[in-house]
């Protein structure tokens, strides 16, 4: 995951000013000596590190800090408060233009994932009621337009093309069709180099010119670490970007571009790509990823994609269940899908408070297969069986296991686990009532 390694040396220097009680002067300075060589470690832009390093350090060797109950605390949050500062403070949102519609022209480097990120992008408007439109301006690369047209059907957006006409008569012509058919969104997606050239950036300059686009979007690959800023630079020196949209943060980069980006430009990451599915594109919050980086987790977004992403209706339908003693293993199976369908397990647990920085990649990927486990032990059982799990005797539960491919100790396991849920819920309800159990139950199988 993106940032692993800088969380990891952030927490280690953090564990050693916990351990001193006390804290002195000397002490900090250790401390943020380690934190700089793993923000340089994290390609981290060299003067961005030393800025940060000095203001953290001023605040930090305060009286005030230094002479409080919590002074670790006080630390961490001033680490915390800095690190949202560099990367921009608030979530930069896209301004929407009042005389429809809005143009949005994407650029960046060739292999840099503009045109997936574009699709991303109108995905991420459709959920919103918008009708985006593509519009095919990269006349160039090989099978550009056919990509294009392929996202933009996985998306259910229509694309605009004109073959290999002139990108910026392309541009000209789509905003008339945008007009004429309620495109209250267009997506212009350019042309890339594989480095920056002086006949690139001459036709983004045309095409700026010609259509005046709202906002101007760079898509870096933040794989790329410092040449990704690089890039930033050279492309809003030339165009003056409005924003960014980092691709790849769910890989294993270093993360030093998240950082830089904004201290270098003076421009925001608006966006993030956190997969290559195409919905997997969230709107960049600093004070979000400033908490994921130290490793306290991100419980608004968690939030946002159970919002996005679960169906209330049969949630609030299977809780219903859980108290009426009625939650059956259909009901079991619904809840796995629709937590699968957050996206993988390691990204979700990430962002739990507690939990995060604590699972690595190996246990992730075993919390995943165990979830598809349990999915085909359930697949396997009958209807009568699947509603009241009580009449799986030691036969059927040979046949449970040989029809999914597992061992009758994991449909015990599974068994086990649905019953400490229904247990769970009695405990509950009985919670505070007279009579009732005075300990908080808990979740069996929880990290």
């Amino acid at each position: 995951m993106a940032f692993e390694g800088l969380s990891e040396k952030l927490n280690q220097a953090f564990k050693k000013l916990k351990s001193k009680g006390v804290l002195k002067e000397a002490d900090v300075k250790e401390a943020m000596r380690e934190v700089r060589l793993a923000l340089l470690e994290a390609d981290v832009n060299y003067k961005v590190a030393k800025d940060f390093i000095k203001t953290v350090t001023e605040k930090c060797v305060g009286s005030e800090v230094l002479q409080s109950l919590t002074p670790v605390q006080s630390v961490i949050k001033i680490v915390r408060d800095e690190l949202t500062d560099l990367m921009g403070s608030t979530n930069s949102r896209i301004h929407f233009s009042s005389k429809l519609p809005t143009i949005i022209m994407m650029c960046g480097l060739q292999g840099s994932g503009k045109t997936t990120h574009s699709a991303k992008l109108a995905k991420y408007f459709r959920k919103d009621g918008h009708r985006p439109l593509l519009v095919a301006c990269d006349i160039y690369r090989p099978a550009a337009i056919d990509q294009l047209k392929v996202v933009g059907k996985q998306v259910d957006t229509p694309v605009f093309e004109m073959g290999q006409e002139n990108p910026v008569k392309i541009a000209r012509e789509a905003i008339k069709y945008a007009k004429d058919y309620g495109h209250d969104i267009v997506i212009l997606d350019t042309a890339g180099r594989l480095h920056v050239d002086e006949e690139l950036m001459q036709e983004l300059k045309d095409i700026q010119a010609e259509v005046g686009p709202h906002e101007i979007l760079l898509v870096i690959d933040s794989m790329t670490g410092q040449d990704a800023v690089n890039v930033a630079e050279s492309f809003n020196n030339a165009l003056g970007i409005d924003g960014v949209i980092l691709t790849k943060l769910d890989g294993d980069t270093r993360g030093g571009a998240a950082l830089s980006v904004r201290a270098v430009t003076g421009k925001p990451i608006k966006f993030v790509g956190m997969g290559e599915k195409l919905d997997e594109l969230e709107p960049f919050h600093p004070d979000r990823m400033a908490s994921r980086i130290l490793g306290m987790g991100d419980v608004l977004t968690l939030l946002d994609k159970v919002q996005t992403d679960m169906d209330e209706e049969k949630a609030m339908k299977a809780v219903e269940r859980l108290k009426n003693n009625e939650f059956d293993m259909n009901d079991l199976l619904e809840q796995m899908k629709q937590i699968r369908g957050m996206g993988p397990l390691g990204k979700v647990l990430e962002m739990i408070p507690g939990v995060a920085g604590k699972i690595d990649d190996e246990a992730a990927q075993a919390g995943e297969k165990e979830l598809v486990i349990m999915e085909a032990i359930i697949n396997s059982m009958t209807k009568a069986e699947r509603a009241n799990p009580e009449i799986i005797n030691p036969n059927r539960k040979r046949r449970i296991a040989a029809g999914s491919g597992t061992d009758v100790s994991q449909v015990n396991r599974l068994l086990k686990q649905h019953k400490q849920m229904k247990e769970m819920m009695k405990q509950m309800k009985n919670f505070g009532k007279k009579g009732g159990k005075r300990r908080m139950p808990f979740m069996p199988g929880m990290f």
